[in-house]
């Protein structure tokens, strides 16, 4: 077998695969025979039927997916062999049945789109903008009161707040808003809403006010906006009781639940940051300081991420690409693209392209590479935000690396896991290779730089 190759243009090639009897006879040979040792043929036992035999019958078919087996395992080897930056997989210029009754030689030929030889440099002569976000104090004092309420205590209260919790009695009324009776009357005694989850606030605004032994007419469905979970758990019925809710109901209020915030303390220290690990108020402000930074400091690596992709795609975006090959392959691997929409659909893959391209080569001057480690690390950090959200900030290591664990271990998300470890670890090497051009502003300010990249 030999296998040639003429580069087209620069990021083009063509291999031509010459195919003699010799390179592939044996493999037919050991195939057929196989087929007669594991398959039962009719007239034959098993294992009993001759070469020629099984040539008559399977020769064909098995000739040919051998012919293409050896083929493209030569194309594949030559790309290996020769360190081929390959976009994509090898296209076959001509795709045609082999005449093997009159033929012994045979030749293929496949156009490679190779990957445009580019000279990235990552040094301290690129400059890229990061812009820090300033905790302002309106910030630190907004997350003090959001901390306070989470780990505040709920009590009785005499007037309805926004945030407060509504029990009482709730009847269903007729049209002309008297209480409806009968053994179909809608009556929830002991009943409890939550007005500041109401999906249509002119229902919500209609506890305003309110005191202990008032009564309130709404509509609960259109406070659930007609979400038949929310109204079967509200009315205390059966969901399919719910088609039926259209009109008002009376709610007397029996107890209104406000909350009141914790007040400062080791109690509410540790509620929030865990034992031992803020001690005073000034510590307090210090570690919600900290917090909100955090929070903020990921919108600037986003922008930081957006600015260094600018400023590589301006210095080796203007790349030559192998469009023609690039075209072919995607319209016999996407059942969605032909040759009517490719031209158009290729033009929009294009930037991300180029990209990918400028990020590996990037990879590979800064030497990135993906660990287990690093992999651990990240998802416990995914599952440590994933408990904050739910007011749970201090959870010890032990179940961070548990849930990391069963995180990991779900091979679907692992592959977009390793992408963005990957993704991570390559801006972090980007930002300690170049020239970090800091400047630090409001977040008003952040968002109106952000507008325009």
């Amino acid at each position: 077998m030999n296998v040639t190759a003429n580069n087209t243009d620069a990021v083009s090639m063509r291999l031509t695969v010459s195919v003699e009897e010799n390179d592939y006879k044996a493999k037919v040979n050991e195939d057929l025979k196989k087929i007669g040792r594991n398959h039962q043929i009719p007239g034959f036992r098993k294992g009993h039927i001759s070469l020629p035999d099984l040539q008559r019958r399977f020769g064909r078919q098995v000739t040919s997916d051998v012919i293409n087996q050896v083929v493209f395992e030569a194309v594949m080897k030559y790309i290996e062999e020769n360190k081929l930056n390959v976009l994509g997989q090898p296209m076959p210029v001509e795709v045609k049945e082999l005449d093997l009754k009159n033929q012994k030689d045979f030749t293929f030929e496949y156009d490679l789109a190779l990957a445009p030889a580019l000279d990235v440099k990552v040094d301290k002569s690129e400059h890229v903008p990061y812009y820090n976000i300033e905790v302002s104090d309106d910030m630190i004092a907004e997350q003090d009161q959001a901390f306070r309420k989470r780990f505040g205590a709920q009590v009785p209260g005499e007037e309805f707040e926004p945030d407060a919790l509504v029990k009482g009695s709730i009847f269903e009324l007729n049209e002309d808003g008297t209480v409806k009776e009968g053994d179909d009357a809608i009556q929830v005694v002991a009943g409890i809403v939550a007005p500041m989850y109401f999906v249509d606030k002119a229902e919500a605004a209609k506890f305003e006010g309110k005191k202990v032994g008032d009564k309130v007419v709404f509509n609960p469905r259109r406070a659930a906006d007609g979400n038949i979970t929310e109204l079967a758990s509200m009315l205390n019925i059966d969901k399919e009781r719910t088609a039926a809710v259209q009109g008002d109901f009376e709610m007397t209020i029996s107890e209104i639940i406000v909350v009141r915030p914790a007040e400062l303390g080791e109690e509410f220290y540790t509620n929030v940051f865990g034992k031992d690990k803020v001690k005073s108020e000034e510590e307090y402000r210090d570690a919600v300081k900290n917090i909100i930074a955090g929070e903020l400091a990921n919108n600037s690596e986003m922008i930081f991420r957006f600015s260094a992709r600018k400023v590589f795609m301006a210095k080796y975006g203007e790349m030559q690409l192998p469009e023609a090959i690039l075209k072919s392959w995607l319209i016999s691997t996407n059942e969605d693209l032909n040759e009517e929409n490719i031209d158009e659909r290729f033009a929009s893959m294009i930037p991300d392209l180029k990209w990918q391209l400028i990020k590996e080569q990037i990879a590979s001057v800064l030497n990135i590479k993906i660990e287990e480690n690093d992999l651990m690390e990240f998802a416990k950090t995914m599952a440590a935000r994933q408990f904050a959200q739910y007011g749970m900030t201090n959870m010890d290591d032990e179940t961070l690396t548990n849930y990391a664990k069963n995180i990991l271990e779900d091979k679907n998300y692992r592959g977009r896991l390793i992408e963005q470890v990957g993704d991570v670890k390559l801006y972090n090497g980007i930002m300690n290779a170049v020239t970090l051009d800091e400047e630090t502003v409001s977040l008003d300010k952040f968002k109106e730089i952000a507008s325009t990249i």
